[in-house]
């Protein structure tokens, strides 16, 4: 006899469907990282990442990947280059100073894109980790602008910090709403780097940059989340509008904690809350994403969707440290009802090794998450697939709480 429970975790297991987007090795790319995802408000989904030729790291040659799909992620068109056709940006000083990279390497990296009310859709992306474009679409994704250097919201910053790197999510930006519903202004979070540490990325800090005139001009935030002692290099972070319209912040850090920080700012760039760690959210020192049930605020059901690998065991034949050394697997996906105060709900999506991931709800409430998952003999970092998986919202509930031993 087959236990009820059991019946309905299999039912439910069949509901949520997987296709692979990206393979490593195809196309004349050795690895494809990265992932973001949007669904425009016609119900286009558009998939991106980074396609990276060599597998030495973030500053090798890169370039920005995506693919549409107008029927609910059901079938897909072939990938396109989407980024930065214009002249070559110099290579960061930081990366040959701890040979990082080639001199000739050419890096495009962390794009985001916002899907707008009106159809718009925006896409950031950095060159080098030293300068940031924007382009749009006014065709759900099938024809873009020329992109638009907006490196001078970034320079706002240099009076307070000094960067030599600077990065755009990963993942995707939002659009806010004043309280008739009614859409404005968009954010989009970033982090920045003095480039002195590991890996050119280290010591970093927390901010968002906006616009507030569909896109045409930028401008920076206020530092949501400094580098200290207690926080310790905070860099990716997702971002949500909250039922009340403030902006919620949900940062990656290497701090002792291994918790998620969150931080609320009531207009996404200004006045951000004490950040304080979350304790229903594991931080394996991976990047993270969020989304909104309904799609867009004030909202009755108050539901946000968080996915990141919900574990803290340590990498194999690495020896687990606080902020440090922690495996990428146990992609799940969490679920709160009070705007991320508490996250009772986890779904597994997928049981290996799985990093990177974007959420997305469609307009007929449709969950997407788009994530890194390895293929056979990949490494810690190097997921060899991109995944979308489709669900919905009684899918996620039915499956019991992933159960995590929260070390």
């Amino acid at each position: 006899m087959v236990a009820i429970g059991a019946v309905a975790t299999a039912r439910a297991a069949e509901q949520i469907e997987k296709t692979t987007l990206f393979i490593a090795g195809e196309e004349g790319y050795k690895l494809y990282r990265i992932p973001g995802l949007v669904a425009t408000s016609r119900g286009t989904l558009l998939a991106y990442c980074e396609a990276r030729k060599s597998d030495r790291g973030d500053w090798g040659p890169i370039d920005i990947l995506m693919r549409r799909s107008t029927d609910g992620g059901k079938t897909w068109l072939p990938r396109r280059h989407v980024a930065h056709h214009g002249p070559r940006v110099p290579k960061n000083p930081v990366a040959l100073a701890q040979k990082l990279a080639k001199e000739d390497d050419q890096t495009v990296n962390n794009p985001v894109a916002i899907a707008d009310a009106d159809g718009t859709v925006h896409f950031l992306y950095c060159v080098e980790y030293a300068r940031c474009f924007y382009q749009r679409s006014d065709d759900d994704g099938e024809t873009w602008t020329k992109p638009i250097d907006i490196t001078p919201a970034f320079e706002e910053f240099r009076p307070e910090y000094l960067w030599k790197v600077i990065a755009t999510g990963p993942g995707h930006g939002i659009q806010l709403h004043d309280n008739k519903g009614h859409a404005g202004r968009l954010v989009v979070a970033i982090w920045m780097s003095t480039g002195m540490g590991g890996h050119a990325h280290r010591p970093s800090v927390t901010a968002t940059i906006h616009s507030d005139d569909r896109g045409r001009t930028w401008r920076r935030g206020e530092i949501a989340v400094p580098n200290n002692e207690e926080f310790v290099n905070p860099n990716e972070t997702s971002l949500v509008e909250l039922g009340d319209g403030r902006v919620l912040l949900n940062v990656r850090s290497e701090s002792k904690a291994n918790r998620r920080l969150l931080t609320a700012s009531p207009d996404g760039a200004s006045g951000w809350s004490p950040p304080k760690f979350n304790a229903d959210l594991l931080e394996p020192v991976c990047m993270g994403s969020m989304a909104r049930l309904d799609p867009q605020p004030p909202s009755h059901r108050r539901g946000l969707l968080f996915a990141n690998p919900n574990t803290l065991d340590p990498i194999p034949g690495k020896a687990a440290a606080p902020g440090a050394n922690r495996a990428r697997k146990n992609l799940s996906v969490k679920l709160s009802y009070d705007d991320g105060e508490t996250w009772p709900v986890a779904r597994l999506l997928e049981d290996g090794l799985s990093g990177y991931s974007d959420l997305a709800v469609g307009p007929d409430g449709v969950i997407y998450c788009f994530y890194e998952a390895a293929s056979t003999g990949q490494s810690h970092y190097a997921t060899g697939r991109l995944v979308l998986a489709r669900f919905d919202l009684e899918s996620l509930r039915t499956i019991p709480t992933t159960k995590v031993d929260p070390k």
